[in-house]
């Protein structure tokens, strides 16, 4: 996908049923369960979960008619006080599969032209950023399960496969294969052991299932890694 350099909506819920499900699967990565009490209490106490809230529904506000009324730039003031107060910079529209999980909170900044699959966990201080010149132009494509270590940089179009894990402070400049783990800097391969014990309380089948077309792309992920 090619960077229009202005905001869009590919990572904008559809409706309302599909933004219930996708923070209903964001939700269960927090808690292990889906109730009313769990969602008070991860909004009100835990930042990675509140932004995330407050992204996905300011992106699904969005797509409304006359920006939902005013609505709009009111979810876009709170994202905005939510980015200064925790240092979460990931737009509205970014598309991210269901079950995201911020570890932490501070300094994480996510291109809006990124793609994020689901199940997927963000550590403190990584970084998905643009590249504008040579063979890996474009934003970074994070596949399903995969961990990303505390300060772990990926630049440009590079493509992170399905359960792979990115150690701390890593430098990512090629494409890792699924499964694969990669440290250093610039990052390499060291281990095909992937991301197996660091995704923990993943969404089951049942959840990702209901986020299938929350928005375009996201149905495919999700049918991928939900087991037949």
């Amino acid at each position: 996908m090619e960077e229009t350099g202005e905001p869009h909506l590919r990572g904008c819920a559809v409706s309302f049923a599909k933004l219930k499900a996708l923070l209903a699967a964001d939700l269960y990565r927090y808690a292990g369960r889906v109730d009313l009490k769990s969602f008070v209490r991860h909004y009100a106490f835990t930042p990675g979960y509140k932004y995330t809230v407050l992204m996905r529904t300011c992106g699904w506000l969005k797509r409304k008619p006359a920006k939902a009324f005013g609505l709009y730039p009111l979810s876009k003031l709170l994202l905005l006080r939510a980015r200064y107060k925790y240092g979460f910079a990931i737009p509205e529209y970014t598309e991210i599969g269901p079950g995201l999980f911020l570890n932490r909170f501070g300094g994480f900044y996510i291109h809006g032209d990124a793609v994020l699959g689901s199940n997927v966990n963000l550590t403190h201080g990584v970084v998905l950023g643009y590249m504008n010149r040579g063979a890996r132009t474009g934003a970074p494509v994070v596949k399903d399960r995969s961990f990303l270590g505390s300060g772990a940089k990926i630049i440009g179009g590079i493509a992170v496969g399905p359960d792979a894990a990115i150690g701390a402070n890593a430098v990512v400049t090629k494409d890792v294969p699924p499964h694969g783990v990669a440290v250093g800097i610039p990052a390499k391969i060291v281990s095909d052991q992937g991301s197996d014990g660091y995704i923990n309380r993943m969404a089951p089948p049942a959840l990702l299932a209901a986020c299938v077309d929350a928005y375009p792309g996201v149905g495919k992920r999700v049918l991928e890694a939900t087991p037949a």
